[in-house]
């Protein structure tokens, strides 16, 4: 096989090249396969062949329709046979990889059309695998123990058989699973607490088997924004503790969805703290010869974690609509933080003697100061709270305290944006009213390339974009009642976007009061794994899936999606995360609230058309719509005007 899909002419600049093939590839080869010529896709190729060659951060704002993902495949698949490292394909999230690599998805289109072989693997989550140690807990509980036991056997042999010379492959992904909810397979899938490195079910693990895949790819690994950070967190850490880091050496990153980045960034850059999970960890020491200095500050830690989490629990509240609770920040929270670090920091002092005597092992002793030193810097916020976000959530096995530094701009610019690669940032919404101040602030990039080109498709004609006025301000009967008479004009064939969990399990609950639900088929987000329930959507014509996280990425042309309707507006949550958000902005609103809101309405609003000949109903069912319909107006497309009567 070639090594370029084009003659490579030596003397001339690589990327200059790339762009004149992709030009052909735009212009000549996939319009003899049937494509249509797009002036945006060549216009986008032109803007990535400066930020590749110059080794820049990008943000390519393209409409649906512009054909945006095969102008970066194409440049990335050249550019890793160019330096002969993998690029990265980051995804908002797990849904999004499997629109991408589906055989109907992008990367097969280009495989067939232009003849190339493309060696594109997937890099998922941590949690998207089944844990072995957690399968045998819950094999052996109480609840779905058949449905369990049926997971068990249905394993590889060599998960169960200990014999030499066998061969290994990856298995246990979420994707095998589409008949488990989300509850059922948290009982068994990776979590963060599991303590992968001294696990003896390890090089038997499906997680473990499908990182040595995924890390062999010549060309493109495809993973997670939470994935990607997740890497870029961990990385200086799993070096220290001997471990290869979670990707490999890549030579660009394309963040696809890109806006979504932040999130993402916060979500990996934090630290979780749990009192069953450290008591676990620190009383391995006793299971070598220690001195009874140390054994006696291990009762101690052990005692003072129970006070420390114990506080916790009575000085935290819960917050309507999210799993967190906050904080409540006392006197006598900090003394007993405080107090903690001091036996902390007592312990790893006398592990320094224990390590000179050697009479402990080394690989347990090095897990537990890696751990010991990640509990201190996460306490050390708390005497920084200007700087500090935390929560807890809870769970049967105890409370989890989180804690997260409140900004991740200097994480990203020093360990991602200056890592003198071409980075793309690639989404229809990067900015917003024209800026793109609010997405290059939070990430805290301070030079970029950026452009911005509209979607081909004729909105004026084929979409109508509906905002009720509501007689008794927009009760869930009123709103009800409306969704019902949009569902009954297009026969089902509906996405229904909800802001949160609650008001999604609201709805699920009620349509029960709905006689008029029955004629229905309800899809419910949670209820089974999202490709499958996107593919059930996508084939069953007539369906309504309802859903909280699709409000990007959802890639359904045809009739099946004819009918958006947005339940509320996607203003960020009340949680901790935004609360401090919110403190540090001079308006709350308009900096942090209203773009964040607009941005996402936008992508949900951007589910509808997915090709020419897609028409439809958008309907914003708001009880708060008037004091920011300006706003709603100016991220509609040009043409579509917002209408107050379903007639």
């Amino acid at each position: 096989m070639e090594r370029y899909p084009f003659s490579y002419n030596h003397s001339q600049p690589f990327i200059q090249q790339v762009s004149e093939w992709v030009a052909d590839v735009f212009y000549d080869i996939l319009p003899e396969a049937g494509f249509e010529v797009r002036d945006e896709q060549i216009y986008m190729a032109f803007q990535l062949e400066r930020a590749f060659a110059e080794k820049q951060t990008i943000f390519a704002e393209a409409g649906v329709g512009t054909g945006k993902t095969l102008v970066y495949l194409l440049y990335a698949i050249c550019y890793a046979r160019y330096t002969r490292k993998p690029a990265i394909i980051a995804c908002a999230d797990e849904s999004l990889i499997e629109q991408l690599v589906k055989p109907e998805g992008d990367i097969a289109k280009l495989a067939k059309h232009l003849s190339l072989a493309i060696d594109a693997r997937l890099g998922k989550s941590p949690d998207q695998y089944v844990c072995l140690v957690k399968l045998d807990e819950a094999r052996l509980g109480h609840e779905d123990v058949e449905l369990y036991k049926d997971l068990y056997e249905s394993l590889p042999e060599f998960v169960h058989s200990y014999d030499a010379l066998q061969s290994f492959h990856a298995y246990g992904d979420r994707k095998q699973y589409p008949h488990m909810n989300d509850e059922q397979w948290y009982n068994v899938s990776w979590d963060v607490f599991q303590d992968c490195f001294v696990c003896d079910k390890r090089h038997r693990c499906g997680q473990t088997l499908s990182r040595d895949h995924y890390r062999k790819s010549t060309e493109l690994i495809i993973c997670s924004h939470d994935f990607y950070m997740e890497h870029v967190w961990t990385y200086e850490g799993r070096k220290r503790e001997g471990q290869l880091p979670l990707l490999p050496d890549h030579c660009t990153v394309v963040f696809d969805e890109g806006h979504l980045l932040e999130s993402a960034a916060q979500k990996a850059l934090t630290y979780k703290l749990k009192h069953v999970v450290f008591e676990e960890l620190i009383t391995r020491l006793l299971k070598g010869e220690v001195r009874e200095t140390l054994a006696v500050l291990i009762d101690e830690a052990i005692e003072q974690s129970e006070t420390m989490f114990d506080l916790l629990e009575r000085q935290s509240k819960a917050i309507p609509g999210s799993d967190r609770k906050q904080i409540i920040l006392s006197e006598q929270l900090l003394k007993e933080i405080l107090q903690f670090q001091k036996v902390l920091a007592a312990i790893e002092e006398e592990l320094v003697f224990e390590s000179e005597m050697y009479t402990l092992n080394e690989y347990q002793l090095r897990i537990v100061e890696e751990h010991l030193e990640m509990m201190q810097k996460a306490l050390n916020l708390f005497h920084q709270s200007e700087t500090l976000i935390c929560w807890v959530t809870e769970s049967v096995t105890g409370l989890s305290l989180v804690i997260m530094p409140r900004t991740v701009k200097e994480v990203l610019s020093e360990r991602v944006f200056n890592s003198g690669i071409p980075i793309i940032f690639s989404s229809a919404t990067l900015s917003v009213e024209g800026s793109f101040d609010y997405v290059v602030d939070s990430l805290g990039i301070k030079k970029y390339l950026s452009f911005s080109v509209d979607s081909p498709y004729d909105y004026e004609h084929h979409m109508e974009v509906l905002a009720p006025k509501w007689s008794y301000s927009g009760t869930f009967s009123e709103k009800m009642k409306t969704a019902l008479r949009l569902l009954e004009r297009t026969e089902g064939r509906a996405l229904i976007l909800f802001p949160t969990k609650d008001e999604l399990q609201r709805f699920k609950k009620e349509i029960a009061h709905y006689p008029e639900c029955a004629a229905f088929r309800f899809l419910f987000e949670g209820d089974q794994e999202i490709s499958g329930l996107i593919s059930s959507f996508q084939h069953d014509e007539k369906s309504i899936l309802c859903a909280v996280s699709l409000w990007e990425g959802l890639d359904v042309p045809g009739p099946s999606l004819s009918n958006v309707i947005i339940w509320a507006l996607p203003y960020p949550p009340q949680d901790p995360v935004f609360m401090a958000k919110r403190q540090a902005a001079a308006s709350p609103f308009e900096e942090v609230d209203l773009p964040y809101m607009l941005l996402r309405l936008k992508q949900g609003m951007g589910r509808l058309i997915r090709t020419r000949e897609d028409s439809g109903i958008i309907a914003i069912l708001s009880e708060e719509l008037e004091p920011i319909r300006h706003h709603i107006e100016g991220v509609l497309p040009k043409g579509v005007h917002l209408v107050e009567t379903l007639d």
